[in-house]
Order: structure tokens, then C-alpha cells, then sequence
């Protein structure tokens, strides 16, 4: 089969990770890019020797050779965007946070069943290798019934003043919004699904990269499995960790316990007979992009319901909406 033809809609940083990561995958995918500045249009094509550049995003939609397009551009131009490439015939891969609002999701589940085209939501952690053989791990019942699940991503990550995802409006919502949602997925995609969920969100501090930036960096999550187990999600980008972003996660069983590096960078599995220990699961895909490609090319030509779909961002949308409604309750009754 030829390789689809893809198209990046927006040259930035995002990108360029995922292009690097397409370098592998070029018997299946020929990537192409789009820019509202021409300068950056041409010099993506020329770094990741891509087939076409394109002066804005109208041009790359309207070219019949593009089979689908990448939205990479700030989440308040999601929604937009989605919709304007499905009309034009466009298989979707959008980046997440998928859109700002709930409501959005059912407007874009309509558009793709008028068009007839994939949308996947480019949750890549879904396909990590820690994350699909953590799964395996608690299907096989190596710890036997899980009791907690305690998840921790934590480290001193500020943004630059310049950085699109200090404004809002733009990145649609604070810091929770943008990267705790990734985690929201992690943990409620490991076989038991969250059924109840709460929010509590600590002061912000006020320093930042602006001055007078108040932006919430912290999130304390608890929340019940709908197997009786409970768990609690620890993030923040404001508090130092050891190596800059080294932490660890562990599921506890009745059987056993699985401690995780939350970055993939090992897994030690304590029940059974022995402990096991694996380092580095799936080096090569570590971050899951190319199992994610994978996943979306699949489903291009075989018509396949993509795993990452806009059903299962959905769940993760509401997920978040009851977070932050939790965490503000919380706040009003403490004032």
C-alpha cells in the first residue's frame, strides 16, 4: 500500500516530536506540513524531508493528494479546525487536550458520522508500553485484586513568559488542564474504570514567568474504581523531583505490588514467586507515538474504531469536568 499522506496543521514544538518519531514509519506514513508562516512551513519539510509545505491551513485541506491532517495548534482552535477537515474529507488526528468544552466532542462524533472518516485523539500515552503492559500485568492477576493505585507525576516544570500555555484562552484551562488530563487516562484505562472522583487543588503560589501569574499547578485527585479499589493522582509542575521528572507509581494488590517508574523507564512486579524486574519497556517506542500511528493508519485503511477514540476522550473529559467542579465546591465552602 502507498503511504498515507499526512499533513501537520501548525509547526510547533508538538510537531516536531511526532515527525521525529514518523521517521521510522515511512512505508506508511509521508508527512507534509502546513504553517501559517511560510518560513516554518518550508523548514519542517526540509528537517523531516517531507513531501509538500503549505501557506496556511486552507491550502493543505483543499489539496485532494492530503489523506489526513494532524491538528497540532493551541486547543482553542481544535474544534474549528476538526470540523473544517472532516468537511473536506479528512481522516483526523487531533492533539490533547481535544477541545475545550464537553459539549465539543458530540458536535465533532456528528461531523465524523456525516464524513465517514477516523478521528483519533492523539492521547499517545494510551500506547506507551509501560501503559499496555501495566494493563497486562493487572489482567493476568499477577498482584491479584488491586486495593490502590497511587500515581505520582510530579516535577518544577515552568513555562516561559513567551509560551502560548500561559494564556487560557489559548490552551484551555491551567496547567491541570493541558497535562493532567494525560494522566486522568493512565489511570482509569488500566482495566477498572473510575466511577467516582474529587479534586482538591491547593493554593497557587503566585510565582511564575509572569509577573503576577497565578495559574494552579497542583492537583491532588481521589477516586473510586468501579471494582471497589481507590486510587489517588498526585500532579504538579511546581515541586522539584529527583533527575528533574523522576518519580514513582505503584499498584497495590492482595497479592502483590507494582512499582513503576511513571515516566516508563522500568516496572518491578512483587507477587508470585519472584520479583520481576524490566527495564526500559519497549525502549524504542517509549513514549508510544509510533504504536499510536500505527494505530490511526490501521484504522485509515481498514476502518477499524481507533482505541484513542472520541468516545473514550470523552470519558476522559468528564472525568476532568468533575474534578475541577469537586475542587471548586470545595473552595467555595472553605470561604
Amino acid at each position: 500500500m502507498k503511504p498515507v499522506h499526512l499533513c501537520f496543521l501548525g509547526c510547533g514544538f508538538i510537531t516536531g516530536v511526532h515527525s521525529r518519531h514518523l521517521q521510522k514509519m515511512r512505508s506508511d506514513v509521508a508527512c507534509s506540513y502546513a504553517s501559517r508562516d511560510p518560513v516554518r512551513a518550508v523548514e519542517y519539510q526540509r528537517r523531516f524531508a517531507g513531501v509538500a509545505h503549505y501557506v496556511g491551513y486552507d491550502d493543505a485541506l483543499r489539496d485532494p493528494a492530503v489523506d489526513a491532517v494532524v491538528v497540532a495548534v493551541p486547543p482553542r482552535y481544535h474544534v474549528e479546525l476538526v470540523l473544517r477537515a472532516l468537511e473536506m474529507g479528512k481522516h483526523v488526528l487531533v492533539e490533547k487536550p481535544a477541545f475545550p468544552h464537553l459539549d465539543d466532542y458530540q458536535t465533532v462524533i456528528e461531523a465524523r458520522a456525516r464524513s465517514g472518516r477516523v478521528v483519533l485523539v492523539g492521547e499517545n500515552d494510551h500506547y506507551k508500553p509501560l501503559c499496555v503492559e501495566l494493563r497486562r500485568l493487572l489482567a493476568s492477576g499477577v498482584i491479584g485484586e488491586l486495593v490502590f493505585g497511587h500515581f505520582v507525576t510530579i516535577m518544577k516544570k515552568p513555562k516561559s513568559a513567551d509560551d502560548w500555555r500561559n494564556v487560557e484562552e489559548m490552551s484551555g484551562g491551567d496547567a491541570f488542564f493541558e497535562e493532567g488530563i494525560h494522566w486522568l487516562h493512565i489511570a482509569g484505562s488500566l482495566g477498572p474504570r473510575i466511577r467516582t472522583i474529587h479534586g482538591y487543588r491547593p493554593p497557587a503560589s503566585g510565582d511564575g514567568p509572569l509577573r503576577g501569574d497565578r495559574r494552579r499547578k497542583s492537583m491532588l485527585v481521589a477516586f473510586q474504581y468501579d471494582n471497589g479499589a481507590v486510587g489517588a493522582l498526585y500532579y504538579s509542575r511546581e515541586i522539584p523531583s529527583l533527575l528533574r521528572g523522576f518519580r514513582l507509581s505503584k499498584l497495590f494488590g492482595r497479592e502483590g505490588i507494582i512499582t513503576f517508574e511513571s515516566n516508563g523507564a522500568f516496572i518491578l512486579v512483587r507477587g508470585g514467586r519472584l520479583p520481576r524486574f524490566t527495564l526500559l519497556p519497549g525502549w524504542r517506542d517509549i513514549r508510544g507515538y509510533r504504536a499510536m500511528y500505527r494505530d490511526f493508519v490501521g484504522a485509515i485503511r481498514n476502518g477499524h474504531t481507533p482505541e484513542m477514540s472520541l468516545e473514550r476522550a470523552m470519558d476522559d473529559h468528564r472525568l476532568l469536568d468533575a474534578v475541577y467542579a469537586s475542587a471548586d465546591s470545595s473552595e467555595l465552602a472553605r470561604t
